[in-house]
């Protein structure tokens, strides 16, 4: 076993890359682990023609995880047949310190696995304990379903409560990224999606495969196996032309239930396809102005202090840190008024919190419809809704829109400048109910800007659409309107009390009540 940098490459903690520890029990036992766990893997067809990979941190609670060594898989070589003494040892940083030596003919020249950089993205960005790499069918396949469609989305399905964060009735959404030719040249693509879904611990690559990671290597381990589950069922469910977005899982809307159910689907039962749904703004459109302005915004910027205090050692709240911080530097070079540095962490705690609430409030003056914004006022309405402090707030026409809509099998979407977590804070907790149950999945400024076209076409492919103009979106925006009307979508605009004012001659049907559609 040759080890390339076990004198010099440490990771910054006395010893951690020295022979003794490299050659250590915690190092032998994660060896040998990544070796049985690939052959658990190959049986899965996870792992086979040489193909996906496992990467496992060494667990030394004296050591902190990013600083942890790396035990990880090769590339090119039959996974099932893998020796603990075959994988990479690593820092924290992915320098190499020990590699396995060569095997005689007819085995490759070892290699370190393909797969490295991205590994060392979601060690670096998600703190993961250990990544899987699969290339099981059924990941491959279900980013085939819509083929343009930049997410994978399922809810009410058992297997989902294995997948962290998530429980029976929310939404799982997974990024899909699209393929190149050379796996390290997925890795810029691979931290933008990571960066883009803070909640999601699985990045999937279109025709190609899956990457999962977790604490540890058996929450990656049981998170992949449910991802796998929940990739079959959802391909298993297309073929018998049920719906597995929606919560009542209904028939595909105008789609003839397939006799044929080997194989994949086909262009037979792809031509007979014709989905609609609704899209549904929030603000001035299924809530009142008021609600969002004279409520949820005094609430947020009342409470972010306490809420960062409580809350500042926890990954979420560094996941929401880390986006402020990158807001704020790009506000600053833009030179946006109210914006003022974030200092480093050696000035404490309270210095950092203090800079992070004078950017929160300017951000709320100026009701920035930023995703760091967002996700943060998420976090704190959801405490608001828990103890029982807040309420969501629907106009009285909506709930039997709602009721009506979805059993027409109708798909109703929300698409709001709010954080999606916020979102189904609102409609999980409003007067009238637990209103989510009618509602197929939500959007938010993680899919674009809502006075862009672009948003509204990335939304039509993610809905599983034909045409745009299959899909209705109603908004009280006049420029929303617009950008959806310029992506092909028909748009009507919300009169309710509080709206502002539309532009003469705007050219748009309005309504006054969802009654009206």
């Amino acid at each position: 076993m040759a080890s390339g940098a076990a004198a010099g490459g440490g990771t910054g903690f006395l010893g951690v890359s020295s022979m003794a520890y490299l050659e250590g029990k915690a190092v032998s036992e994660t060896r040998s682990l990544v070796a049985e766990l690939c052959r658990q893997f190959y049986t899965l067809g996870w792992v086979t023609g040489t193909g996906g990979s496992i990467t496992i941190k060494v667990y030394d609670d004296s050591i902190p995880r990013p600083h942890q060594l790396i035990v990880m898989s090769p590339s090119g070589v039959q996974k099932e047949r893998m020796a603990p003494e075959d994988m990479y040892v690593m820092s924290g940083d992915g320098t190499v310190l020990s590699a396995p030596s060569p095997k005689p003919y007819p085995n490759k020249a070892p290699k370190c696995s393909d797969c490295a950089p991205l590994f060392l993205k979601a060690y670096g960005m998600r703190n993961a304990g250990a990544v899987i790499h699969s290339h099981g069918m059924e990941s491959c396949l279900v980013t085939m379903l819509h083929p343009f469609s930049k997410e994978f989305r399922i809810t009410h399905m058992e297997m989902i409560k294995g997948i962290q964060g998530h429980g029976y009735y929310d939404e799982l959404v997974v990024p899909i990224i699209e393929n190149t030719a050379h796996e390290r040249e997925l890795t810029d693509s691979l931290s933008a999606a990571i960066a883009a879904y803070p909640k999601s611990t699985a990045v999937l690559v279109r025709n190609h495969g899956i990457y999962v990671w977790g604490d540890s290597w058996i929450s990656a381990k049981t998170q992949a196996e449910c991802y796998h589950y929940l990739f079959d069922a959802a391909i298993k469910l297309y073929q018998l032309g049920i719906d597995w977005t929606s919560p009542s899982h209904d028939y595909l809307t105008g789609r003839q239930v397939s006799t044929r159910i080997t194989g994949l689907p086909n262009g037979n039962l792809a031509n007979n396809l014709t989905r609609q749904c609704i899209v549904l703004d929030i603000e001035g459109t299924t809530t009142p102005i008021s609600f969002v302005t004279d409520i949820l915004f005094p609430y947020a910027r009342d409470n972010v202090r306490k809420h960062l205090m409580l809350t500042y050692d926890d990954q979420e709240t560094k996941d929401d840190i880390k986006l402020l911080h990158a807001q704020v530097q790009d506000d600053l070079e833009k030179g946006i008024s109210g914006s003022v540095p974030i200092p480093s962490d050696d000035v404490g705690k309270e210095g950092v919190i203090d800079a992070l609430v004078a950017n929160v409030e300017s951000m709320i003056r100026a009701d920035r419809k930023v995703t760091a914004l967002k996700q943060l006022q998420g976090h704190i309405w959801r405490t608001g809704f828990k103890n029982n402090e807040l309420q969501g707030v629907v106009f009285e026409d909506v709930p039997e829109a709602l009721r009506k809509w979805h059993a027409d099998g109708i798909k109703v979407y929300i698409y709001s400048s709010g954080s999606r977590e916020a979102q189904r804070l609102l409609f999980g907790n409003t007067a009238y109910g637990d209103l989510r149950k009618y509602l197929s999945g939500y959007f938010d400024t993680t899919t674009g800007n809502k006075r862009e076209s672009q948003s509204y076409f990335e939304i039509s492919l993610s809905v599983g659409v034909d045409e745009p103009s299959q899909i209705l979106f109603l908004t009280d925006v006049y420029q929303e309107a617009v950008a959806a009307k310029a992506a092909g979508v028909e748009a009507i605009i919300s009169i309710r009390p509080e709206n502002a004012p539309l532009p003469e001659n705007h050219g748009f049907r309005t309504i006054t009540s969802f009654a009206e559609i």
